[in-house]
């Protein structure tokens, strides 16, 4: 689809890798949400299981797996909520606790962070990780009405809250942020990152930033490039999206192409160095190899950029 804004934009056939947290499988039934008394059911149900979350760590199985418990071996101080239900019809909840509350009991394999482990879980762990630290995130961090600062009250089997002060109904929020892969005018073997400066330069990705107010995302993706790293792109192509929930973004992914390659530079401020790599660096970089750190396996940066290495188009 074509935005009269966009210049050569295009929507790619879904033929290339999903990213990594985008291959969830459990079915959210919001349609089940709504019906009084279903949390308090399904945790007196011993059938149901329960992923515990202590921040964003997860415990671990032996195998590596998420370890589901029982309702009643998870902490029932903790914010609960519904995440759906498997193909078999069997509940599956999340108990979230603060990160300050530690690690309410041992795992076999100990607790891991979405980012440390997003991207080796199953579709299914992958999908209902990143569902649950994207929910529970919200339950901790909005827990107040933000138009009278009165303490709302959950529902909706914990995706909405409603203020018993002023009335009003809030639910989880999400930022749309577009991500991108600039490839090379002149050698479309050469690819764009830039270095920013929470990493002290020593990691290397896309480009990326928030959809502004009454913005669309290919606006967005000309913005971003044009401030961040000084080039005009077209030939416009959306890959894919992520929930991403640092705080609580949804990543949508393109892959463009520069204008004029010697544009490129540093905005100095957020972005404090951009290369072109050629792909057999990349290559190396994506096997730890020639000291060039590139984006964790669970993010869509590093799907961008492996799919760019493989040679999707």
């Amino acid at each position: 689809m074509l935005c009269g804004l966009c210049r050569e934009s295009r929507v790619t056939p879904t033929d290339h890798p999903s990213p990594a947290l985008a291959r969830g499988t459990l079915d959210r039934r919001g349609d089940e949400r709504f019906r009084d008394g279903l949390l308090a059911s399904l945790r007196a149900d011993e059938a149901t299981r329960v992923l515990v979350l202590s921040g964003d760590t997860a415990p671990l199985s032996g195998s590596g797996a998420l370890l589901w418990v029982a309702p009643a071996d998870a902490p029932a101080d903790a914010e609960w909520a519904l995440l759906g239900r498997d193909a078999q019809g069997t509940a599956h909840l999340v108990a979230a606790l603060d990160a300050s509350d530690g690690e309410p009991f041992a795992a076999p394999a100990g607790w891991a962070g979405l980012r440390s482990v997003g991207a080796a879980l199953s579709a299914g762990d992958a999908g209902a990780m990143v569902e649950a630290v994207s929910l529970a995130r919200w339950l901790h961090d909005a827990r107040f009405c933000p138009a009278c600062g009165a303490r709302a009250v959950l529902g909706d089997a914990g995706w909405s809250r409603r203020c018993p002060a002023c009335s009003r109904q809030h639910f989880p929020r999400t930022d749309p942020a577009v991500i991108v892969a600039v490839t090379s005018a002149a050698d479309p073997d050469r690819l764009l990152l830039g270095a920013n400066a929470v990493w002290s330069g020593e990691r290397y990705s896309c480009f990326a930033g928030f959809v502004e107010a009454g913005e669309s995302l290919e606006a967005a993706v000309h913005r971003e490039l044009e401030e961040e790293a000084g080039v005009t792109v077209g030939d416009l192509r959306y890959r894919g999206s992520q929930a991403w929930p640092y705080p609580r973004s949804l990543m949508l992914g393109f892959l463009a192409t520069a204008v004029e390659d010697a544009a490129a530079r540093p905005d100095g401020e957020e972005i404090v160095a951009v290369r072109w790599f050629t792909r057999e660096e990349i290559g190396a970089a994506l096997r730890g190899e020639g000291g060039i750190q590139l984006p964790g396996q669970a993010s869509i940066a590093h799907t961008l950029i492996s799919d760019w290495y493989a040679g999707s188009r």
